[in-house]
């Protein structure tokens, strides 16, 4: 395959990554390994949330009629009645003119409709001065105020943080309904590559793309398997090819993605199965493959560091959130003033490392061969291919790596 077969928009081949991405899968977990995963399912409250009015704070449950005009200089005076005890219902309401203690959670008491935190009391006796007016509601969890019975507490498509885990915990879900975790074959191509472990020799690199590709993979909710490095041997490549389309939901193949008659990449998918794309116009990553063989999608990324890593966050990992499940993946994006001219090539969408400092974004500038322009950037921002590039002082959006 010595020529691009037609060099299509980054938004067709987003559209093709999401068309050919397979169906995410469906398993049931328990809740203690559900974190970082993504719902398959709505998932619904199974009681009122809370079941009781509630105390939010330590202190003091009164009518807040009776706090009207309290202060330090002229509290209010209240008769105490006692505790309510945590986990059990409120042994006696309170008429106006009486308080009770309540703690942090702990069940309102009949006639209360408010609570004074208890720093802003001082006990004296059998009474209790308040120094603070209260509201009607305030310090106060209404019963089902957080969820009502049978009410979505979280959607489908959602990937599980930590707090998220409590919700579904205090819903009753301890198994927890979500998309199986796809399996991302990488596999290295070229003469050039050693391993890490290796000390590179005159015209030898070490093989870096293969560990940014599978950490990019894990931080998009997949699992990377690793297939090492192929030397530009066409059957050694096929078996590689082969073995991981077994083993894998989809594969990613670092280098062998341009035009020089030695690289194979596009040929070997194309005899699997097709090549649908062979060329983006994108700046840097032109010779990016996408493709599918054993009806999973095949990706030739470029060789270059830096080309590689853009069509990862510009392409690939649309394909990764199609296939996890996840329906509102994060794109940190901060606004920024430019502070430097980026000249662009019509046509194509130029993607520019960019240095963020007080408010300012300072293009990085550097060859798709170099690793130092990802570490000394803190993300890119997009000029799009109708555009002939932008100017000092426009404002721009900054996707962070």
């Amino acid at each position: 395959m010595s020529i691009f077969l037609h060099v299509v928009p980054v938004s067709e081949a987003i559209a093709t990554v999401q068309k050919i991405a397979p169906l995410p899968v469906q398993e049931t977990i328990p809740l203690e390994k559900a974190t970082g995963r993504v719902l398959s399912a709505d998932i619904h409250a199974d009681v009122d949330i809370p079941g009781f009015d509630r105390s939010v704070v330590d202190g003091f449950a009164v009518h807040a009629a009776d706090t009207t005009g309290a202060s330090d200089a002229i509290p209010a005076m209240l008769h105490t009645k006692g505790r309510v005890e945590m986990g059990h219902p409120a042994g006696t309401g309170i008429h106006p003119g009486e308080c009770i203690y309540i703690p942090t959670g702990g069940v309102l008491p009949a006639g209360a409709d408010a609570i004074v935190m208890v720093e802003n009391t001082e006990q004296a006796g059998g009474d209790v001065l308040v120094r603070k007016t209260v509201a009607h509601g305030e310090n106060v969890l209404l019963y089902n105020e957080d969820f009502s019975k049978g009410a979505v507490v979280l959607c489908r498509g959602r990937r599980l943080s930590a707090q998220d885990i409590g919700v579904l915990a205090a819903a009753g879900c301890a198994r927890v309904p979500v998309f199986c975790v796809p399996v991302i074959g990488i596999i290295s191509t070229g003469n050039e590559l050693v391993p890490v472990t290796d000390t590179p020799k005159a015209g030898q690199i070490r093989d870096s793309n293969s560990f940014m590709a599978g950490a990019f993979v894990q931080e998009h909710g997949c699992l990377p398997k690793h297939y090492g490095i192929m030397k530009d041997d066409r059957e050694v490549l096929r078996a590689a090819l082969e073995r991981a389309l077994g083993e894998c939901d989809a594969v990613l193949i670092s280098g062998g993605s341009s035009k020089d008659d030695r690289d194979m990449a596009a040929a070997l998918i194309a005899e699997l199965g097709e090549v649908i794309i062979h060329g983006i116009a994108i700046a840097p990553g032109k010779p990016t493959i996408i493709g599918r063989a054993d009806k999973k999608p095949v990706i030739g990324l470029p060789g270059h560091p830096a080309s590689a890593f853009i069509v990862l966050i510009a392409v690939v990992r649309h394909l990764l959130d199609r296939m996890t499940g996840d329906a509102a993946p994060e794109q940190k994006v901060v606004q920024a003033v430019l502070a430097n001219n980026v000249p662009s090539q019509k046509g194509r969408e130029d993607y520019v490392r960019v240095k963020l400092e007080n408010g300012m974004a300072t293009p990085v500038f550097g060859k798709s061969g170099l690793l130092n322009t990802l570490v000394k950037s803190d993300g890119v921002i997009r000029i799009p291919a109708e555009s002939e590039g932008l100017e000092s002082g426009e404002r721009v959006g900054v996707w962070l790596w």
